[in-house]
């Protein structure tokens, strides 16, 4: 029998003084991504913030998953000059994170980016972003949906003839939506493969690797069943 696809994850990480969890620095991982990779039938392992080691952490990977998480790009990553008040960053967590991106792309290993991993994944191909949908789209959706994340927000409209729409098998999906921030523009051979109903970009691919994909909901809450497929044929290419 085949061994199981080892797919990587990346962590969250907070300097401690929570007293619910450690007064010391931790990292942290929602359940439900690893319950997910695991229903697609892979073994979920964690990825420490450690951007020196990133060679040698994929080199015991057959697929990386960026996850998303409470904080945001830096824009100096992708040269803007103005940085919004509402920005939040993570400096270790984004060096370990592109890092491991960077090498996971060279290699060709299968990628999934999820919500603020699918904009580090939209920078890394030579995009850019929107630092605050508010404050750019004009009439724009509730992307940072008042109800809980485990119910859709919003819907989106998947791209005929993209990956993504033929994973899904689906022209929309019911999604939730956890961000401020999304692509604004994308890299040369980047493909957008779904949009909200304000314009808002959704989803990005690259069709010149075996598996290069971006999503700004979180799919790991199996909410539509377009969701679950994502992490199949995710798993799949890392076989």
């Amino acid at each position: 029998m085949a061994r199981a696809p080892v797919i990587g994850l990346t962590l969250d990480s907070e300097d401690g003084g929570h007293a619910a969890w450690s007064r010391y620095p931790w990292y942290a991982l929602r359940r439900n991504y690893c319950d997910a990779v695991a229903a697609a039938g892979g073994l979920a392992v964690a990825l420490p913030h450690a951007p020196e080691h990133a060679e040698g952490y994929l080199d015991a990977l057959d697929g990386l998953i960026v996850t998303g998480g409470a904080f945001d790009v830096d824009p100096a990553l992708f040269g803007a000059e103005a940085r919004h008040a509402s920005v939040t960053t993570k400096q270790g967590r984004t060096e370990a994170e592109l890092a491991l991106l960077r090498g996971a792309l060279a290699r060709d290993l299968p990628v999934l980016g999820i919500c603020g991993g699918q904009q580090l994944l939209t920078v890394v191909m030579g995009g850019t972003l929107i630092q605050h949908i508010p404050d750019e789209v004009p009439a724009a959706l509730a992307h940072e949906q008042p109800n809980p994340r485990n119910e859709p927000g919003h819907e989106v409209t998947l791209v005929p003839d993209t990956l993504l729409h033929r994973i899904c098998g689906t022209d929309t999906m019911a999604v939730n939506s956890a961000h401020h921030q999304a692509a604004a523009t994308v890299g040369d051979g980047t493909v957008v493969n779904a949009r909200a109903g304000d314009g808002v970009i959704e989803g990005i691919e690259h069709p010149g690797h075996r598996f290069c994909l971006g999503v700004e909901w979180h799919p790991e809450f199996h909410i539509d069943r377009g969701d679950a497929r994502i992490f199949e044929a995710f798993v799949d290419a890392a076989r």
